[in-house]
């Protein structure tokens, strides 16, 4: 095995002050610390991902995807933490490791690759970013102006050789802030690369929520019920001797989700964005569509905080499919399953719905645009 990503989410979060440890706040539409699980991931020169974890928060990892991942408890400091990360992956073939930060979650996949790069001729990697503040350091009673041309802001992922940064890990102490301190105490050669300005830790709850607006919309859609077609809800086929009559594939499941959606980002409505006279859109799969909108809001800094879902019919029993259709819709949407309620609904036979020949989908959601 030759790239371990390491996140490190053990911290108490005590400046955060919220009572969900910061690495499971959700921030744009899923975990902090799902963002940079998700990009490890997404890189494939990383072979393997291990999550540092606070056993005290034991109970909040379940609302993050923990497919293809270990996971270990962290120590009483970061450096206890860090320690521990690398010891537990000593058994395998590890030739480099990253460690990164869960409080940073705005990091992008170009630099983790200049990271790998740049470890092909040197030890330790380290991004980092100039200073555009005055700095001054207080030494009792006497005040020094540094220049800050000299003063670097050091980020993470933060990229070494394993052996190398094994052989430092020795020192546990509180002084070490970050892996990049123990090669500076060791006098060991550092290669800094451009960091991202975007790569901000979050410290306090008021880095997220004073650049977050929040919005709501409303979705709903309904089809008849009839013979000879497929019946489709929350992106997922249903056995059903009756399907749903439309110019897509009719579900309507997806259909209210993509209007509460577009609503909610004053970007108009499923009609306007597929209309049903355009031959192209003929029998597509929903599934298409709500990922076209989905990509769409992200690139407009738009992020779903959840959906809440009644669907009504007589038939079929929603209960059954319920969790299917939360891991279709949670996919698309690219969101986690705790984000998402679905219930079922029937019309007591009152109408086309109780009397089985038509079904329908009201949808609210609520999005978070971020500056």
């Amino acid at each position: 095995m030759s790239n371990f990503f390491i996140i490190l989410a053990a911290g108490e979060s005590k400046r955060f002050n919220s009572s969900t440890p910061k690495p499971y706040i959700v921030y744009k539409g899923k975990p902090i610390v799902q963002h940079s699980i998700d990009k490890a991931k997404k890189c494939k020169k990383i072979e393997k991902i291990l999550l540092v974890i606070n056993k005290k928060h034991k109970k909040f990892v379940k609302a993050i995807n923990t497919k293809k991942l270990k996971i270990i408890y962290g120590g009483k400091t970061r450096a206890e933490s860090s320690y521990k990360a690398l010891k537990s992956i000593r058994k395998n073939k590890v030739k480099n490791v990253f460690i990164h930060d869960a409080a940073r979650p705005n990091f992008s996949l170009k630099l983790l690759n200049r990271l790998i790069k740049e470890l092909k001729k040197n030890k330790s990697v380290i991004p980092a970013i100039k200073s555009n503040d005055t700095v001054k350091f207080k030494n009792r009673n006497l005040i020094i102006n540094l220049n800050r041309d000299y003063i670097y802001l050091t980020q993470t992922p933060q990229a070494f050789n394993y052996n190398n940064l094994f052989k430092l890990q020795n020192n546990k102490s509180l002084n070490i802030t970050d892996d990049a301190n123990l090669f500076i105490k060791a006098n060991k050669k550092i290669k800094f690369i451009n960091g991202e300005i975007k790569n901000k830790k979050i410290t306090e709850i008021s880095d997220i929520e004073n650049h977050c607006l929040i919005r709501h919309g409303i979705g709903f859609d309904i089809h008849r019920l009839v013979l000879k077609r497929k019946l489709f809800l929350g992106g997922i086929k249903i056995k059903s001797r009756l399907g749903t009559l439309g110019h897509s594939d009719g579900d309507p499941v997806l259909h209210a989700i993509t209007d509460a959606i577009l609503g909610a980002c004053s970007m108009g409505d499923i009609g306007q964005k597929f209309s049903n006279k355009s031959k192209k859109f003929k029998n597509i799969r929903s599934t298409i569509l709500l990922k076209k909108i989905i990509n769409e809001i992200k690139e407009k800094n738009y992020f779903i905080n959840n959906l809440d879902i009644n669907i009504i019919t007589q038939t079929p029993k929603i209960s059954k499919y319920k969790n299917k259709m939360i891991k279709s819709i949670s996919d698309i949407c690219e969101i986690s399953p705790n984000q998402i309620n679905i219930k079922g609904k029937t019309a007591e036979k009152l109408g086309l719905i109780g009397k089985e020949k038509a079904i329908a989908c009201e949808v609210i959601t609520s999005v978070s645009k971020y500056d």
